[in-house]
């Protein structure tokens, strides 16, 4: 039988990213990568997608993370986004469409945690990035998921308020990173993981003598994590 190969789509507030990927996980194509459009509207960011996957050569199927809610291939929010158009837009039917081949989404640190967790208890993923992604997981499986990233964590500040990419911007590296460990306490007491994952483009910029069971994982994660959204054991999460 003949190897399925996957295109991994990352989609994100800062970059779109794509790879090509065998069923070892290893990239037979990519990472192409480009700066996402602003105005980030869905027709530009699923013609940015489109001319992004031209180039990497042939794909069986598609797998996509994206930084919001989405449900049954569809957007239901997307904070970092134009998040008004996003509303209920079906980005994976889109791009199976456009691209001619199966597509399953799910949220950013979701996929990108299906790339890192052992699958042994509770794991936990963030993501930092141009805001903070978040993903729980069971024994393997996500749960459902829960936008941790637009929930107040220090008077009205949200997370993403707290620790995103502006933030580090606007209070330098020293400040953020006494945030971060704020955010991991926080995120510790309120999961009661077994073990949390970091990662993201600024997981990069984390300086911090981490707890025994919090680990800094590879950014990449977030596109070779695509291939675990088509492993059998998740088909019922895709009817």
């Amino acid at each position: 039988m003949a190897e399925l190969l996957t295109l991994a789509i990352d989609v994100g507030g800062t970059n779109l990213k794509e790879g090509v990927l065998g069923a070892d996980d290893t990239m037979t194509a990519g990472p192409n990568r480009v700066p996402t459009p602003h105005p980030a509207t869905p027709a530009a960011v699923v013609e940015a997608l489109v001319v992004l996957a031209q180039p990497l050569g042939h794909f069986d199927r598609i797998s996509i993370g994206f930084p919001g809610v989405v449900r049954e291939g569809r957007v239901m929010t997307a904070p970092n986004l134009d998040n008004r158009l996003w509303h209920f837009y079906p980005l994976a039917a889109t791009l199976a469409e456009r691209l001619s081949a199966p597509a399953r989404m799910a949220n950013d640190a979701t996929v990108q945690g299906l790339g890192v967790i052992t699958g042994q208890g509770v794991e936990c993923v963030i993501t930092l990035g141009t805001g903070m992604g978040f993903a729980l997981f069971e024994n393997g499986r996500p749960a459902p998921h829960l936008e941790l990233s637009q929930h107040p964590v220090r008077g009205r500040k949200t997370y993403d308020k707290y620790i995103g990419d502006a933030v580090l911007r606007a209070i330098g590296r020293k400040r953020w990173n006494r945030r971060v460990r704020n955010a991991i306490g926080f995120i510790s007491t309120l999961t009661n993981c077994d073990t949390l994952y970091i990662g993201g483009g600024n997981s990069r910029h984390v300086k911090l003598d981490l707890p025994e069971n919090v680990r800094l994982v590879s950014n990449e994660a977030g596109i070779t994590g695509g291939i675990r959204l088509w492993d059998p054991k998740l088909d019922d999460l895709f009817p």
